[in-house]
């Protein structure tokens, strides 16, 4: 990888690109829709979504140099890391030959707290990479919009030579209303005069870097480079040119299964090598009985159930989160309850079993895993559990940190027959996936 980024990186001397533009990706956030996973990293196309994004540019335009931005670590090794991730989720596609031929430069920075921050941070880099008096023009395109055309892009170029800085956007389909904050319509807005911007933007490279500096020193913080420049800019206004419906921005899950209007192939996140971006999916299953006796409380997902008899065990009993524990323990490959809280030891006396199922889950958590579903069955005589099967799922979903709908529990009678249909016991199954 190294020396495959050197040569990427090596000046053509003979060549004239450094009369081109500059190419800046945004790829420094925290995907936090995506449930953390890095939408920018995602296979598309046989590359990855950041290669695919770089390639529309490299294959339409002669740029001197791209700029990545990659999410900032505090500690060096993670910092390393990042950087390490980026470098490969961009040179993961095969668009990058013509960019090794007429010498484009590449260079790789951390970001920083916000979209804003992040682009100074890059901007001041890429300053150090001009010589005196080269002003070019900057793209700036969010590393997760990999749809954009080539149509688009020139057409963001020629109005920027024009008019300094150009943007895309297209008129909202729905009508628009500004609203007080309290959910009541403040102003009625004319749909026509609207705009719904894209990316790229595209400045005269020193104007905006002199409005970033401007920008740093209010107290206000922005999420768009056009109201930047518009704000502390003097070569303003922004041109908007037609943008693209195609041209969207990877956001949900969902929309990495979006049809790409560039290759006409339905694209899905199936694991590409090279790019440290496969998928992993392990399910688990779970099991655990306990007997029932008097003067114990029937514990069933973290919900005391009004119960003569009750659960006989060396914790509270909660046989059902012992159940999921232990699901979730073997689909992660990290053991049993019994390999984590030993029942010889003392200290589990009467433990709260949602204590210790938090404490396992926040261990698998670390290694990377989600949670796709669980799917519990309790075979208890009564009393009937239908009455509180909404809280149990409520209360098991709040210690996993999940959504409701990510869980069910559902409960069968033992017909009056065996431990179960004679009350001597309870007994759970419990089903999970996990995604990594």
């Amino acid at each position: 990888m190294t020396a495959m980024i050197q040569t990427m990186m090596k000046t053509n001397q003979d060549s004239d690109i450094k009369k081109g533009p500059v190419l800046l990706l945004v790829a420094a956030g925290s995907s936090s829709r995506m449930g953390g996973i890095k939408k920018e990293y995602l296979p598309l196309d046989g590359g990855t979504v950041l290669s695919t994004a770089a390639g529309a540019f490299l294959n339409t335009l002669k740029f001197s140099l791209v700029a990545v931005t990659y999410p900032f670590k505090t500690s060096p090794e993670e910092l390393k890391k990042s950087e390490e991730f980026c470098q490969k989720a961009l040179f993961a596609g095969d668009s990058f030959e013509k960019a090794k031929k007429i010498g484009t430069d590449f260079i790789f920075v951390p970001g920083g707290k916000s979209r804003q921050e992040s682009v100074f941070n890059a901007l001041l880099q890429i300053k150090n990479t001009l010589k005196d008096g080269e002003d070019p023009l900057i793209f700036i395109h969010d590393g997760a919009r990999p749809f954009v055309s080539s149509a688009l892009i020139q057409s963001c170029f020629d109005a920027a030579i024009k008019y300094n800085a150009a943007v895309p956007a297209l008129e909202p389909v729905d009508t628009q209303k500004e609203t007080d904050g309290k959910g009541f319509i403040a102003r009625h807005l004319v749909r026509s005069s609207l705009a719904a911007v894209q990316t790229p933007q595209v400045f005269k490279f020193q104007p905006l870097l002199k409005a970033h500096e401007k920008a740093r020193l209010s107290d206000k913080e922005y999420t768009d480079d056009t109201e930047i420049w518009d704000l502390f800019a003097e070569e303003k206004p922004v041109k908007v040119v037609k943008g693209e419906n195609t041209n969207k921005k990877i956001t949900w899950p969902d929309d990495i299964k979006t049809q790409n209007p560039q290759t006409d192939n339905h694209t899905k996140a199936q694991p590409q090598k090279g790019t440290g971006d496969s998928r992993m999916i392990r399910t688990g299953l779970g099991y655990d009985k306990h007997a029932l006796v008097s003067g114990r409380k029937l514990m069933l997902g973290g919900i005391e159930i009004e119960s003569d008899l009750g659960e006989d065990g060396h914790s509270d009993g909660d046989v059902l989160l012992h159940a999921v524990t232990d699901a979730l323990l073997g689909a992660a490959g990290m053991g049993d309850i019994g390999s984590f809280f030993p029942p010889e030891e003392a200290k589990w006396k009467d433990a709260d079993s949602k204590v210790l199922l938090k404490t396992v889950w926040d261990k698998i958590t670390e290694k990377g895993f989600k949670l796709g579903n669980l799917d519990c069955v309790i075979a208890l005589e009564k009393p009937k559990f239908l009455p509180h099967r909404q809280k149990v799922i409520k209360s098991i979903a709040e210690v996993l940190g999940v959504k409701e709908e990510q869980i069910f529990v559902k409960a069968k009678t033992g017909e009056k027959l065996g431990d179960i249909g004679q009350r001597r016991a309870v007994e759970v199954w419990a089903s999970c996936l996990l995604e990594k």
